[in-house]
């Protein structure tokens, strides 16, 4: 059960129904009282939230790494804190960017998958180091540049503290999937 009281949308503020509208209409919700995922607890501060918000815009839509990548680098990010509406939310972004369900399957359940691409297994392998040991191997520091370049390993860790904070929000405020969802994780 969600831990977020529910507000109406008549007793936000201006700047709060002003953040839930461009929420909204970006993602092409459609509005009722609450949004969902972590917009309703980014919408309790709506300073906080209008930067969130934006800095996940850049990570949907502007990095200079594939999609395939950056959905690959949620997913471990998403299993690493068991993250239910995260993963919900990510594994058909995934699948659809091209990510073998295979892979998918074997982050959910803690697994390393079998890679049949090199590229993500570096992807993979950067993010799992980053949450495990805090660090990152040089190895796999150079192999991460030497795919990605040095901008693309700085979006990719950023990406992974951005969806590390999104799942720090769904987890404390107990977000629910929606009622006909299966939770990718057993529930705690």
């Amino acid at each position: 059960m969600s831990r977020l009281s529910k507000k109406a949308y008549d007793d936000l503020s201006d700047e709060q129904q002003t953040l839930y509208n461009q929420i909204t209409e970006s993602r092409n919700i459609t509005p009722n009282e609450q949004i969902g995922g972590p917009f309703d607890v980014w919408l309790l501060n709506a300073e906080m939230g209008k930067r969130i918000v934006g800095i996940g815009g850049f990570f949907r839509f502007r990095t200079s790494v594939e999609r395939r990548y950056v959905e690959l680098t949620i997913l471990v990010t998403g299993q690493f804190w068991q993250a239910q509406f995260e993963w919900y939310a990510h594994e058909p972004m995934a699948l659809k960017a091209g990510v073998p369900q295979s892979v998918v399957d074997a982050i959910r359940v803690g697994d390393t998958p079998a890679f049949e691409h090199e590229a993500d297994r570096i992807t993979f392998e950067l993010c799992r180091e980053l949450h495990t040991n805090h660090q990152v191997s040089d190895a796999t520091f150079d192999a991460a540049v030497e795919e990605f370049g040095e901008q693309g390993v700085a979006e990719l860790i950023n990406l992974a503290g951005y969806y590390t904070m999104v799942s720090m929000t769904l987890n404390t405020f107990k977000v629910p999937l929606p009622p006909d969802a299966q939770y990718p994780f057993p529930k705690t």
